[in-house]
């Protein structure tokens, strides 16, 4: 064979290769088994330095999208301008098509579903509480699916379905086979409706299980409530990140607390299956086992990160495993098919709470062998020196002092300061795995909830003719404090409006409660969906706009007749207002080996430009981790986006910075990456507003960054 048939020979080759290695990210998370880990090898840490943007899709509307992008068979699906769902060409970012009328779709992804003959291709969404299909080439509805189109997720939930507001997760499901398993996000108040986990047949939308998280007469678990507790507890539902194992047909579920939240007197007990890993037969919904990580959670420690399926090495034998990482800052690991703890875990007492009628549990688990990934106190020595004069930081001294803290400290009517807080340590997206190497890659936040509870006297129902409702002070403060936290940056501190949203001065006159609702959980316009916001603080945002007073509201549930239930109802803010208040590094990832159950490392993950400003370096960013993921490649890299408008490749045998790329926008998605024709490509989702720590610290709000122009931002090594 002479040179030039050798190279011929040769490019025909190169080119087999690289079409075989056209490797997709064909769902949420990439694959059903959540681990982010991908077996590409052309970036690597010797030139990863050379990273550059190879094409941006800009958005331009302003929203504030969480979408995590796919990509199938050299198409990207993304949610873009104006809530449209966009087909883009995943080598250049043509535009293939576009369909408006997708408001209200799941903020952070889609599924994607194909026959075994390849000939059908569907997208599976949910939007505004109905469960659709979608062709994938078109983006036109599939009409034959369920009811005209659709289906109801209001229903098989034991509850009128009319009388449910919202249920639909902002997580879009995992597809294995011909199933999609659905998690919900029902709500945090009372009465919110049961967080029951499901599965449809992609093709009919026919129901094919349902798992009862909050159990039933005669099933596992039910004397872990009070009797009847199934008609009116809410809550204990998967919003997070589902796992399946694949080969083994096993879906992991990480399972919220029941509600409400932080008052369990209508629920005492255990309250079996809030706060656990669930195993369940993927094909049936069978329990096959269960671990619950907080007994009678009254501190919103829901599970929500994805549980990692690892290979790992325990006395001298590999051991398939399932590993959680939770709110409050442990890990524990598995064996993924029995449930059996691979890591000691250890009943120990904890405080008992002093409110009337309550009953927390007197032990919680601990494990006891593997690292921390969180804080778990907030004390004086914990203050940041950072952001905080003399004068300030004397107060907070003071204010510290006088708190109850410590991990599982019941909340009462006394301020207490939890540490991990209501979102943190570890929450949904923050963690990945080198699933081979029995290496868990995980996020983590360190900032305090401060809670009071505060009863709320039961309040009649208005009358039909009544034009307005009075709201207590109570809420309005309240209020006050949710505007601050969620709505000031767009609308402004006068609530006149500004560049990112219109003014809400006199919003009283002409919406009403439901309105109100239907436009934070479902958004509208510019205004992204915000479903993570509960009933009780959207009541108490209309409570603030409408100064007191505003048009007739539903009077929520009751409880079912024969139910012994408390006389007053306690509620508490979720306290998210300080996030500077504590030390830094504010957000941190780190890398365990879990054959040898030791830390690895542990790094800031990125710099808050305020505290730079002050001479802080290695602060991370306050939320930083929240709403931010990993990539994880076969190649030693770990890439993860941050809260200071960029992404990093870390080196993942020690945490090394090896390149950072800047975003128009920050992030709050996860990424993704994908392989066309041999070229490795990572796709970050930047379309949101930067906050930094500001010395409006009394707020707690930060400084928003004003706004450039976002988008889908695509890297790749220069050609």
């Amino acid at each position: 064979m002479n040179r030039r048939s050798k190279l011929l020979l040769y490019l025909v080759v190169a080119s087999t290769v690289a079409q075989a290695q056209q490797l997709d990210w064909p769902g949420y998370g990439g694959r059903a088994d959540q681990s982010k880990f991908v077996d590409y090898s052309q970036i690597t840490a010797a030139n990863v330095g050379k990273l550059q943007v190879a094409w941006t899709y800009h958005v331009t509307d302003k929203n504030a999208y969480q979408f995590n992008p796919i990509i199938v068979n050299k198409v990207m699906y993304v949610l873009a301008q104006d809530n449209s769902l966009v087909a883009l060409d995943a080598v250049t970012g043509k535009e293939l098509w576009a369909k408006s009328g997708f408001a209200g779709l799941s903020r952070r992804g889609i599924a994607y579903w194909q026959s075994k003959d390849g000939k059908q291709r569907r997208l599976i969404i949910t939007q505004n509480d109905k469960l659709r299909a979608v062709n994938a080439d078109t983006g036109e509805a599939i009409s034959n699916f369920g009811d005209q189109g659709s289906v109801d997720l209001r229903q098989n939930l034991g509850r009128d379905p009319e009388s449910i507001k919202r249920v639909q997760s902002a997580s879009p499901g995992v597809i294995w086979d011909d199933l999609i398993v659905l998690g919900s996000s029902p709500g945090e108040g009372y009465f919110s409706p049961p967080g029951h986990v499901r599965a449809y047949n992609v093709v009919t939308g026919a129901l094919a299980w349902v798992f009862h998280t909050i159990p039933q007469p005669g099933e596992y678990g039910y004397d872990t409530w009070p009797k009847d507790a199934y008609k009116y507890a809410g809550g204990v539902n998967a919003w997070g990140d589902i796992t399946v194992d694949a080969q083994r047909g096993i879906a992991y579920f990480p399972l919220g607390s029941p509600t409400y939240d932080y008052y369990g007197a209508d629920r005492l007990g255990a309250n079996l299956f809030g706060d656990s890993l669930l195993a369940l037969d993927i094909r049936t919904g069978k329990r096959l086992w269960h671990f619950q990580a907080v007994h009678h959670d009254l501190w919103d420690y829901d599970l929500t990160a994805a549980p990692q399926l690892l290979t790992v090495t325990r006395n001298g034998k590999e051991v398939a495993a399932v590993a959680q990482a939770t709110k409050q800052g442990f890990l524990f690991v598995f064996d993924r098919v029995t449930g059996e703890p691979l890591w000691k875990i250890e009943e120990k007492p904890v405080p008992a709470s002093v409110m009337p009628g309550e009953k927390a549990w007197p032990t919680q688990p601990f494990s006891t062998q593997l690292p921390l990934t969180a804080r778990q106190l907030m004390s004086v020595d914990e203050l940041t020196t950072v952001f905080l004069n003399e004068g300030e930081r004397a107060a907070w001294i003071a204010r510290i002092t006088a708190a109850k803290t410590g991990l599982f400290q019941p909340i009462s009517t006394t301020e207490t300061i939890a540490v991990p807080g209501g979102v943190g340590g570890t929450n949904w997206g923050n963690t990945a795995a080198d699933p081979g190497k029995g290496i868990l890659y995980v996020m983590n936040q360190d900032f305090p909830s401060f809670y009071r509870l505060e009863a709320i006297e039961p309040v009649a129902a208005p009358s039909k003719s009544a034009s307005t409702v009075s709201f207590t002070a109570t809420q309005v403060r309240a209020g006050e404090n949710a505007y601050k936290l969620y709505c000031q940056v767009c609308h402004g501190g006068d609530r006149s409006g500004g560049n990112n949203g219109p003014s809400l001065l006199g919003l009283v006159n002409h919406i009403s409660a439901d309105e109100l609702h239907r436009i934070i959980t479902a958004g509208q316009g510019r205004m992204p969906p915000l479903a993570h916001i509960d009933d009780t603080t959207i009541t108490n945002l209309l409570a603030f706009v409408s100064g007191g007073a505003a048009q007739p509201f539903p009077v929520g549930a009751d409880y079912p007749a024969g139910v012994d239930a408390p006389r007053l109802q306690y509620r508490t803010e979720y306290g998210l207002s300080h996030p500077f208040i504590m030390r830094p590094p504010w957000s941190t990832m780190m890398a365990i080996d879990l054959n040898s159950g030791k830390m690895l490392w542990k790094v800031p993950l990125g710099q808050d430009k305020e505290a730079s400003k002050a001479g802080a370096e290695g602060t991370g960013v306050p939320r930083g981790t929240q709403r931010n993921g990993m990539i994880v490649t076969a190649s030693g890299l770990v890439f993860a986006t941050a809260k200071d408008g960029k992404v990093y490749a870390f080196d993942a045998s020690n945490g090394k910075v090896l390149w950072s790329g800047s975003l128009p926008m920050g992030t709050e998605g996860l990424p993704s990456m994908y392989v066309i024709d041999g070229k490795q490509y990572l796709v970050v989702n930047a379309t949101t507003p930067l906050t930094w720590g500001t010395a409006s610290r009394e707020s707690g709000i930060g400084s928003a960054e004003p706004l450039g122009v976002g988008g889908y931002v695509v890297f790749a090594l220069p050609q």
